[in-house]
Formats: structure tokens, C-alpha cells, sequence
């Protein structure tokens, strides 16, 4: 009978666990870059056509060719935004209605802009232009009504100033020649007591006023020529 340890027997020790494989992290999903963010960075990539105060017909599928020349970059739907903000600019769609070619991302051409489109930009420009003159046409004759409205309340305004002015100077004319006492007159006169001495006071001071204005200098005639 073999006594011996069972260590020293020569029998191999079990196969240790396997360890565990680490979980492949997902890939970064791409933020939506803002058409402000896109345009900078398109502008420094490829200014030939997308720089400052630069406006060319771009060649047809061109976002493709970004996303290959500008990798993990821009999602779909971002570069789409832009692009679609970017090509249906008045600036743009002049510049397509007037150009021969379309151009790459180097800008240089590539391919023809075709009749269709140059008439489409064509006519898309001319009915924004018939737009804005019409929203400038609305905008002056809108002016021309408010000014006409307010003249309107300013005579109004100095009619029904006159008017009060007139009714005050009778009512103090009444007052000083009335031997009527205060209630009376301010019976007749249709004049809440409490308000009297205020409008009299007025009056007064317009009466002032009126006195010490020079009157207007009555026109010139002119002297007949000797014969």
C-alpha cells in the first residue's frame, strides 16, 4: 500500500481556471457637430470651396468625398445639415445659377453645372428677390400708416387740447364777471367744486401765457412797381 504524499506521487496538479477576457470597449459614438462647427472646419480643411466669402457649385455627392478625405469627423446627419443649409444659400444658389462648372474639394472642376439645376437656382433666387421687395414694399407702406395714423392723433390730440383750453378761458370769463356764488356757479357751470380753483388756475396761466406771445407779423405787401 502506497503511503506516500499524495504531492509526491508524481500526479499532476488540475489545470488552473482560464482568465477572463476583458470586455471589448464599444467604439465612441460621433457628437452632431453644430453647421456653425462644420462650416469652421470645413473652411479650414478645404477653404477652395468652403472658405470665407467663397461660393462655388460643389460636385455632386461631395459629402461622400469629405467623409473619406476627413474621417470619423462628421455624422451623416450633421455634414447633411450643413451642406443643405450651405447649397440652398441665395449667395450659393447665385453663384450656381451663374457658374459653368461645379468643383471639387480642391477646387477644381468637376463636371458641368447641368441646365436643370442653373435654372432652378435661377428661379429660386428671382423669387426671393420678388419676396423681398415685397416684404420692403409691405414694410414701407406699413410706415407710411403708422406716420399717417399718428399725424391723425397728434391734430386730434392738439383739437381736443384746443377745445379744453377755449372751455377753460369761458369759464374763468364766467367766474370773474358771475355774481353767482361758488356752489351756483359751479352748479351751472356743470364743475365739481373740488376741481374749480385747479381750472381757474389753468386759465389763468394760459391767459398768461397767450398775453405775452407777440402775434404774428402780418405778411408784407408787396410795393407796386412804377409804371
Amino acid at each position: 500500500m502506497n503511503t506516500e504524499p499524495a504531492s509526491e506521487s508524481g500526479l499532476e496538479h488540475p489545470p488552473e481556471p482560464p482568465a477572463p477576457i476583458a470586455p471589448i470597449a464599444p467604439a465612441q459614438r460621433l457628437a452632431d457637430l453644430p453647421p456653425a462647427e462644420c462650416a469652421a472646419l470645413l473652411a479650414a480643411r478645404f477653404p477652395a470651396v468652403f472658405g470665407k466669402d467663397v461660393h462655388r457649385p460643389l460636385k455632386l455627392r461631395i459629402a461622400a468625398d469629405i467623409q473619406q478625405l476627413v474621417p470619423n469627423t462628421f455624422t451623416k446627419r450633421a455634414l447633411s445639415a450643413f451642406l443643405h443649409r450651405h447649397t440652398t444659400s441665395t449667395l450659393y444658389l447665385k453663384a450656381l445659377a451663374n457658374e459653368a462648372h461645379r468643383y471639387d474639394l480642391g477646387g477644381a472642376p468637376a463636371g458641368e453645372v447641368s441646365a436643370e439645376h442653373r435654372q432652378a437656382a435661377s428661379d429660386e433666387v428671382q423669387r426671393r428677390r420678388a419676396m423681398q421687395q415685397q416684404r420692403r414694399a409691405g414694410a414701407i407702406e406699413s410706415q407710411r400708416k403708422a406716420e399717417a395714423a399718428q399725424r391723425s392723433a397728434d391734430i386730434a390730440q392738439r383739437e381736443a387740447d384746443g377745445k379744453e383750453r377755449a372751455a377753460r378761458a369761458r369759464l374763468l370769463r364766467t367766474f370773474e364777471t358771475s355774481s353767482l356764488t361758488r356752489a351756483n356757479f359751479c352748479a351751472l357751470m356743470g364743475v365739481a367744486d373740488a376741481e374749480l380753483d385747479a381750472l381757474l388756475a389753468q386759465a389763468r396761466d394760459e391767459r398768461q401765457r397767450h398775453a405775452a406771445t407777440p402775434a404774428p407779423a402780418a405778411p408784407r405787401t408787396p410795393n407796386p412797381r412804377p409804371r
